[in-house]
């Protein structure tokens, strides 16, 4: 069933997990992760970041595909525009039928990223789509998705407290040490934050940068605050590793390996984000 994100959290908040929200980039991906997540019969946050639109799926496409298996499916599954930063793009993914947007202007000043975020809220909420934006700053490794290699800036409370209070957004991405990409190493979470920004922020938190980022930092995230976790870079390194080691010799094989290591990668975490918990605890 296609839906949006609002209840989800709500419950995520709640009983203390996390969704995960793995990038598709394709058809193929997008049939994918939906598989996995009706293999578990677990909830999906299905995101399309605006720096894949174009070579492998259009805006359009992803749309039509993305509401057709969605609205086929038996579980809660979200249609989320990852990293919006075209206010004609989210826009344009809205009225396709994009459930949940993202404008990132977290690269602005506050001031001007409030206004930013405020143009988008006031045209989504009158369609019924929720919106995520971004305090602070999560910067990138070596990646996948188009970021520049900046260093992260942490998310303050006081920022946090003082951008839902102005803009009214249904989620907030902060920074607390994770970077888009890949680590070399494992990255050391400010749980502290975390945790300080949950106690004066009633909004649910999301957290980008989720590969790599080591398991138990991540069970932490999800357990203490964090309703939603974007994987994308596992998911890639997963398929190639399962190619190599099948030895596809064809693109038929090398499909099949690449399906194998991302379902395996997305089932794995899903068991790591404690999502089964939103079948366990009613």
């Amino acid at each position: 069933m296609l839906v949006t994100s609002k209840e989800l959290f709500q419950k995520a908040q709640q009983q203390h997990f996390a969704i995960p929200a793995p990038n598709f980039i394709d058809l193929e991906s997008l049939r994918w992760h939906i598989e996995t997540a009706e293999k578990l019969n677990l909830p999906l946050i299905l995101a399309l970041a605006e720096a894949h639109i174009g070579e492998n799926i259009t805006l359009e496409d992803a749309a039509i595909i993305g509401k057709k298996y969605a609205a086929q499916s038996q579980v809660p599954i979200v249609l989320h525009l990852d990293h919006g930063a075209t206010p004609d793009v989210i826009k344009k993914a809205i009225d396709l039928g994009f459930t949940s947007v993202m404008i990132d202007a977290s690269q602005y000043p506050f001031e001007q990223n409030v206004i930013k975020t405020n143009e988008i809220v006031e045209y989504a909420h009158k369609k019924g789509v929720v919106v995520e934006a971004e305090i602070g700053y999560v910067g990138a490794n070596e990646n996948f998705e188009g970021h520049e290699g900046k260093s992260s800036r942490y998310t303050t409370v006081e920022e946090a407290k003082k951008f839902v209070e102005q803009t009214n957004v249904d989620s907030l991405a902060i920074s607390i040490g994770t970077a888009h990409g890949i680590y070399k190493g494992v990255p050391k979470i400010n749980f502290d934050r975390l945790k300080e920004i949950r106690a004066e922020v009633e909004t649910p938190l999301v957290l980008h940068g989720g590969s790599s980022s080591g398991d138990e930092n991540l069970k932490r995230c999800a357990t203490e605050g964090i309703t939603k976790i974007n994987i994308f870079s596992d998911l890639l390194v997963a398929a190639k590793t399962e190619i190599d080691k099948n030895k596809s010799q064809n693109y038929l094989e090398i499909k099949q390996a690449a399906k194998k290591g991302m379902q395996q990668c997305l089932e794995h975490y899903y068991k790591v984000f404690e999502t089964t918990y939103f079948l366990e605890r009613k």
